[in-house]
């Protein structure tokens, strides 16, 4: 950790990041004005980065004993959130967690805190504006930022103020954090959806704020896509499993994805089994060019595409994991 004396504020920023080199230095420096202004200390935990990033924060931190330095042998962002809260966790009353590989407003820090006291909430949770580069980033954003992408996920498609059950985490209370057990490190995805319903059931109160937003990049390759959903659904079946809820009704489409397209290889015996795969997949491009017919947007038919990898992937990840489960418990039985 980078010697250096802790602000006198309840309020404190952690980023955790791995490999963000391209991206650490410019988002230090776009906190930093929000910092002063509401006295907060910018904690970087570090997930081992290999492309020279805790250098580059060390060198901030050099010059500006607000900034500090953690390393996260666990490399994922549920133990460096942990590990934050644990090491200062006595010193600050709230964290506002910040993502690496996004954008935030100016006056993000301000917005959730003035959010967190006008409501009182246990943790206070915003919409996600994503945007992209390259023609497949745009293409990917696109669809996130749809029905065919998000399915109506109000963190996705951002609402009035309103207390809701989940949404993208921003600023939480280190009580409430603490009282529940903080992130379950199990979990490299899903993890702040499983720690909300845990939230819930404790009895804390999560707010989703209209007043601010944050901006993120989506993955901007076919691979890198894939991988992350595959993921995601991996971690939104580990919640299931161990809270024994069900599925809600958005995602229960995109379940059916992956027994669909293996589905298809029976059309060797008889050729109407592709037809679901078929109709799948028309459905994902077909709505991709009516957006963009009504949004005049050139990238709708890529974003058919981006949307059927990110329903593949879900779906396959999600039946991977119970599987994997399945297995373990005949291993134990």
């Amino acid at each position: 950790m980078t010697e250096a004396k802790l602000p006198a504020t309840p309020c404190m920023v952690v980023i955790p990041c791995l490999n963000e080199a391209e991206n650490i230095e410019a988002l230090i420096k776009r906190l930093t004005p929000s910092a002063e202004r509401l006295d907060m200390a910018i904690i970087v935990v570090d997930g081992d980065s290999t492309d020279g990033t805790p250098q580059i924060v060390t060198t901030i931190a050099a010059a500006n004993p607000r900034v500090l330095l953690l390393h996260n042998p666990k490399k994922i962002q549920s133990a460096a959130i942990n590990l934050a809260v644990e090491q200062f966790g006595d010193v600050f009353r709230s964290f506002i967690r910040i993502d690496a590989h996004g954008d935030y407003p100016v006056d993000y820090c301000d917005r959730l805190i003035e959010e967190a006291e006008q409501t009182h909430a246990d943790s206070v949770v915003v919409a996600m504006a994503t945007r992209g580069f390259g023609a497949f980033q745009k293409a990917t954003a696109m669809a996130q930022n749809s029905r065919l992408g998000n399915g109506g996920s109000p963190h996705r498609q951002g609402a009035a103020g309103h207390w809701t059950d989940h949404g993208h985490h921003a600023f939480m209370r280190v009580n409430a954090f603490r009282a529940v057990g903080g992130y379950d490190e199990t979990f490299s995805h899903n993890e702040d959806a499983e720690l909300d319903y845990r939230l819930r059931a404790a009895g804390y109160c999560l707010w989703m704020t209209d007043k601010t937003f944050m901006v993120y990049y989506p993955r901007a390759t076919v691979r890198g896509l894939f991988k992350q959903y595959l993921g995601y659904g991996r971690g939104r079946a580990k919640n299931i499993l161990k809270h024994q809820v069900m599925p809600k009704a958005r995602q229960m489409i995109p379940l059916m994805v992956f027994p669909v397209v293996a589905g298809a290889s029976l059309a060797v015996l008889n050729w109407t089994a592709v037809i679901p795969a078929v109709l799948w997949a028309a459905i994902c491009l077909g709505y991709g060019v009516w957006m963009a017919l009504g949004q005049r947007n050139p990238y709708g038919p890529l974003a058919g595409f981006s949307a059927m990898i990110m329903h593949l992937a879900w779906s396959a990840g999600f039946w991977l994991q119970l599987l994997n489960f399945r297995k373990r418990e005949e291993k134990t039985a």
